[in-house]
């Protein structure tokens, strides 16, 4: 997966991740950037940076209909979507004193959104036979984060639907990639340390904290290969073949990680 000269919808570009994504898509040459969060001055601000290949779109990825509209906006804008990097996000943080509405809040951004996306965008896909997906999960989607139950089980979620992706659709052109970084310095991350919350703590305890311009970068390399797993943290895939090598002796070793956290 080429980006220079393709169309790219990010969402969750605003800030962090997917306004580093933009600036880079940029950077590479695509063809049109639809420049995509909740926020819309966000979204406006990372736009009017990037200049005339870009477009805010204000959206809200729980809304099927919002995310319907993005791919709209691209084409009429840019033409047929080659990439859509589904990226927004939530953690908050909490385990069993997690709510319905937190568990409901982290499916419906951190999973629903990915399928929200493909419902959108892989029709044109694939009457073209081609187009790519690029979803961001998290390290959590592959191993676990302590501390944060609704944000561990939905990343786990959004990690499934992806290989789904790829396995029933990557015969027909469509390509999928997932992106699984730890820690990164954005807003998501950077105040729950500064808090003392266990799950940023443990985030923080396991590996670097990455700038999003250097998670952007990795990225350009995952899709240039077309790799199913992108991961900052090279770290991680060490992590996963213990994991599926022994799930006791890594869940042991979880648990003692976990008890020398901060509670």
């Amino acid at each position: 997966m080429q980006v220079r000269d393709s169309v790219v919808v990010v969402t969750g570009a605003g800030r962090g991740i997917g306004a580093a994504l933009a600036r880079r898509f940029a950077a590479e040459g695509a063809a049109g950037i639809v420049v995509s969060d909740v926020n819309g001055d966000s979204a406006a601000a990372v736009a009017a940076e990037l200049g005339g290949n870009s477009v805010a779109v204000a959206a809200d990825v729980t809304d099927a209909a919002q995310v319907a509209a993005l791919v709209t906006a691209a084409e009429s804008h840019f033409g047929p979507v080659d990439l859509f990097c589904s990226n927004a996000g939530v953690a908050f943080g909490r385990g069993m004193d997690a709510s319905p509405a937190d568990w409901a809040t982290n499916l419906n951004v951190n999973l629903m959104a990915h399928v929200h996306a493909a419902n959108a965008a892989l029709p044109s896909m694939l009457s073209r036979g081609r187009g790519y997906f690029l979803n961001t999960a998290s390290a959590a989607g592959l191993l676990m984060s302590p501390g944060d139950a609704p944000y561990n089980v939905s990343k786990h979620a959004a990690v499934a639907f992806a290989e789904w992706l790829s396995a029933t659709y990557g015969d027909q052109g469509i390509g999928v990639s997932v992106l699984c970084p730890m820690g990164v310095r954005t807003d998501m991350l950077m105040p729950g340390i500064e808090q003392g919350e266990t799950a940023a703590l443990a985030v923080a305890a396991f590996g670097d904290i990455l700038e999003p311009a250097a998670v952007a970068s990795v990225v350009i390399d995952g899709l240039a290969a077309e790799q199913f797993h992108i991961l900052p943290h090279p770290e991680v895939a060490t992590f996963l073949q213990r994991k599926a090598s022994d799930i006791d002796r890594w869940l042991s070793g979880m648990r003692r990680a976990t008890a020398q956290l901060p509670r």
